[in-house]
């Protein structure tokens, strides 16, 4: 089978408008772009979150503890009940000695005291409350232990293959453990499965029991777009961050971890966030159901059939190398009739220096019918006297 190339006037115009090399498709696994900039942190992981374009990676898959980020996990599976109408937020749970007892940050809930679902997330997400995530755990599954069981195959169903939870708290466990890139995607499934519920992590205290906390979060307070989602600390895990934030329409997540100081946690965070903005942007280059070209049919009732992607596709790039992308159409033409609807007629190849292929399937707009015995006839006569047409 012939294979050509052929680029069309339509990317030659996205050539000019300058799109550069580093790129993902909506659909596909992100690339992991180089030229990263140095980074304090023993772990780290940012994505842009629309194309799944890692931006920086360091350690990613390198097992780490992840301290109070546990409680993205905690609060998914609260979130999950919410959602499918087996919790209410305006149920209750009571509180135990275990959960009034337990250290670190406290939400102050009272042993023997019944506290709403509602409150015990914001518990949870605004003021880092252990004894918030005893109270949930015994309140879903009974025991701690038997909500730890479940929060670690909710992981594993959501592809977090390196990742164990021991407690719903991230109280230090040397069998409790996960890693940037498994918080990266419970961070992803959490907004993109409960945008009702999200807007939890955006707020910035929470008052119980007349006591006021603030939100751990630093980067609430600094004006740069953030609006999730948690902060962790233990001894052995240092300081760490998921963290989310929107400019323009365009979200990045990241994940840094093992960090000197709250101070430090702030500061790298926030200059990594304004890096990824900066260095970075996404765009659209192609909506679902739109015609890439019209492609030449051989032998059939009509002359061309019109090619389209039927996904939308956009690609995350460094603003700088706009002009080292090519996007070409690939496929063997003409193609010979009968074709089906939705049939596949080749492939949009985009290509760009040290970056793998990407290739995005172009299918039939429509079907075409084998011309008659008649019709081929006189095609094929005319092919003999005219040539084929280029």
């Amino acid at each position: 089978m012939t294979v050509q190339d052929r680029p069309m006037p339509f990317f030659l115009q996205l050539f000019r408008a300058g799109l550069s090399a580093a790129m993902a498709l909506i659909f596909s696994a992100g690339l992991a772009l180089a030229q990263s900039p140095e980074t304090s942190a023993r772990q780290a992981l940012m994505v842009d979150l629309e194309t799944d374009t890692e931006l920086l990676s360091v350690n990613a898959d390198q097992r780490m503890y992840p301290a109070s980020m546990t409680k993205l996990m905690t609060a998914f599976l609260v979130f999950e009940r919410l959602q499918n109408g087996t919790l209410s937020l305006d149920d209750t749970f009571p509180v135990s000695e275990k959960a009034w007892r337990k250290g670190g940050s406290k939400m102050f809930v009272e042993v023997g005291e019944r506290v709403k679902i509602e409150d015990l997330l914001r518990g949870i997400i605004i003021q880092s409350g252990n004894d918030a995530t005893i109270v949930v755990a015994e309140g879903v599954a009974g025991t701690e232990e038997a909500f730890a069981r479940e929060m670690t195959a909710k992981a594993r169903e959501l592809g977090m293959e390196n990742t164990q939870f021991k407690n719903a708290s991230g109280w230090p466990d040397p069998q409790h453990y996960t890693t940037a890139r498994d918080l990266v995607t419970l961070a992803e499934a959490l907004i993109e499965r409960f945008p009702e519920y999200y807007h939890l992590y955006s707020q910035t205290e929470f008052t119980y029991a007349n006591i006021t906390q603030q939100n751990r979060n630093p980067l609430l307070y600094r004006n740069i777009g953030a609006d999730g989602l948690k902060t962790g600390f233990t001894d052995d895990s240092g300081y760490g961050l998921t963290a989310s934030a929107v400019r323009n329409g365009r979200r990045l997540l990241l994940v840094v971890n093992g960090l000197d100081s709250t101070g430090d946690r702030a500061k790298e965070a926030e200059r990594l966030i304004d890096w990824g903005f900066r260095e970075f942007g996404t765009y659209g280059l192609f909506k679902a159901g739109e015609v890439v070209n019209d492609i030449p049919v051989w032998l059939g009732r009509q002359g061309t059939i019109p090619a389209i992607i039927d996904q939308d596709v956009a690609v995350t790039l460094r603003r700088k190398k706009r002009d080292e992308m090519k996007v070409t159409l690939v496929g063997t033409q003409p193609l010979e009739a009968p074709i089906e609807a939705g049939q596949t007629v080749g492939e949009v190849r985009i290509t760009a220096p040290g970056l793998d292929t990407i290739t995005v399937p172009v299918k039939a707009a429509r079907a075409v019918e084998k011309l008659g015995a008649f019709g081929r006839i006189q095609a094929a006569l005319q092919y003999l006297v005219f040539g084929g047409n280029e």
